[in-house]
């Protein structure tokens, strides 16, 4: 199914009985975020809160806090199907000799025309321009204020529209606008984000940068607003793949962007680059507040809507939040493109409980000596992986996502002495305990089994495994055995 706008995926998670109308009233400041964690904690729906005091608007959170709702809005029965069609798209190649081109020539052909197919479609109008405000009053929006020592209400899930003054190339990405005034807001550009390479780009003409944030889209646009999207492919382009649909565009108002035609809020305007102003402090990601920093001022000129417009909020914090669910999608998604570069991996994790950036933890199919410390270089500096703090190398064998089995491995086979690999470089700008900003130290940790051409110097020892004979005879036993049945329905092997 695809979900041209927010209203039709709301609309049928309603259907689905996986959204809760609260009619109630709850307050924007910090109520709405105590009601969400806890209906995420308890794996519950979606929320629309209708009646938000001194807003004109109903506010929805929760959205995809739940890794089923994640896999709804993409279409797909679980994550890892879009993963598969992630993996189709980034292995086109030209088929092999007359029997490749035979064999694959008509399947890449018909993918090719499909993904073109999937460019954004430019329309002269559209629903999020069906009101245009008289005046710009960010007041007049439910802007959530999340945590008790934030520095102001926080616009927290936007999809920032910035350009690439020199190629033209439009990106999107989620950064936080903490609200200043009326018509101000702090723009959150870490200095690692695309968005804050545009920004310097503009800062080097001397020019102020064009900015639409766009609040409140379809869930494939706002899936590719926090995805690691290689640079030069579209963000656009690649909400139109996750959804199967073109993605449609129409030209802003009164900056030179194009936004989701389809969109509940667009605030537009611009940042000049003389100007930065102190954001924060913020509950963020970490479960810690963000220090304050000063970071460029957006000015809002203009605000477009739909008539009847939604307004969509997240929660940050210590997870599990919604942020941690989606980062286990993005996860999954993307695995096949790390593959590419690296066809030896056979499976990662990235867990909540590691921020997502901070830990890290692979399975190669090990082929030479040293190549657990290849694949870590590697990975480290791969996008975003370049901000994983520790990064755990294991066999093929080992389930990457069973973390007792991964702590076994790394205590056994990895000695502190031979086995560390330390590094220094990029870290998460809002990491803490890195004692200057932006830049800390690294480890990767060996943990797979050791072999004498890895110059180990004594022999393996070999692992206690079960007797597939025995194993087959305890199933047997047990399938006949009333008692041993109901104690042990699923022999373990």
């Amino acid at each position: 199914m695809t979900f041209r706008s927010l209203g039709e995926f709301l609309t049928a998670l309603e259907g689905r009985g996986d959204l809760v109308r609260v009619k109630s009233p709850v307050s924007r400041d910090l109520e709405i975020t105590e009601v969400t964690q806890r209906a995420l904690r308890a794996d519950g729906p979606a929320l629309l809160f209708e009646n938000v005091p001194g807003a004109s608007m109903p506010v929805v959170t929760n959205l995809l806090g739940s890794p089923r709702r994640v896999a709804f809005a993409l279409g797909a029965e679980g994550v890892d199907q879009v993963a598969q069609r992630v993996e189709k798209l980034v292995h086109l190649r030209p088929p092999a000799g007359l029997a490749g081109a035979m064999r694959d020539l008509g399947g890449t052909i018909d993918l090719l025309q499909t993904v073109r197919s999937l460019a954004p479609k430019r329309v002269r109008s559209g629903p999020c321009q069906e009101v245009e405000e008289p005046s710009v009053d960010l007041n007049r929006l439910p802007i959530l204020k999340c945590w008790p020592h934030d520095g102001g209400r926080t616009v927290t899930f936007p999809v920032v529209v910035t350009q690439d003054p020199e190629t033209g190339e439009a990106h999107t990405g989620i950064y936080r606008l903490q609200q200043y005034g009326p018509d101000t807001l702090g723009m959150h550009f870490q200095v690692h984000r695309v968005g804050a390479n545009n920004y310097r780009k503009w800062c080097a003409r001397g020019e102020k940068m064009p900015v639409a944030a766009v609040l409140g889209v379809d869930p494939a646009t706002l899936f590719s607003g926090l995805a690691p999207v290689p640079e030069g492919i579209s963000n656009f382009v690649f909400a139109g793949f996750l959804r199967s649909e073109p993605v449609e565009l129409v030209p802003a108002r009164s900056v030179d962007l194009e936004v989701p035609a389809q969109a509940e809020i667009v605030l537009e305007g611009y940042v000049d680059p003389s100007e930065r102003q102190v954001e924060g402090p913020f509950g963020d990601h970490t479960g810690y507040y963000s220090a304050p920093e000063p970071f460029p001022v957006f000015h809002v000129t203009r605000i477009t809507r739909r008539e009847r417009p939604v307004y969509l909020g997240t929660v940050t914090g210590k997870p599990p939040t919604e942020d941690s669910v989606l980062g286990q999608a993005v996860e999954r998604v993307f695995l096949p493109v790390v593959r590419l570069v690296l066809p030896e991996l056979v499976d990662m994790n990235l867990p909540a409980e590691g921020l997502f950036i901070n830990v890290g933890i692979v399975s190669l199919r090990k082929q030479y000596p040293d190549h657990p410390r290849k694949v870590m270089h590697a990975l480290w500096g791969l996008g975003q992986m370049m901000f994983v703090r520790y990064l755990i190398v294991v066999d093929e064998d080992v389930d990457v996502h069973d973390l007792s089995e991964v702590l076994y491995r790394v205590g056994l086979q990895a000695d502190p002495e031979r086995d560390l690999e330390f590094a220094r470089g990029p870290v998460d700008q809002l990491s803490i305990s890195n004692a200057v900003p932006n830049l800390g130290g690294k480890v990767g940790i060996d943990a797979t089994r050791k072999r004498a051409e890895d110059g180990f110097p004594r022999p393996w020892p070999e692992e206690i495994r079960s007797d597939p004979r025995a194993v087959e005879a305890a199933e047997r036993a047990i399938r006949a055995d009333p008692v041993l049945a109901r104690l042990l329905p699923r022999p373990s092997p």
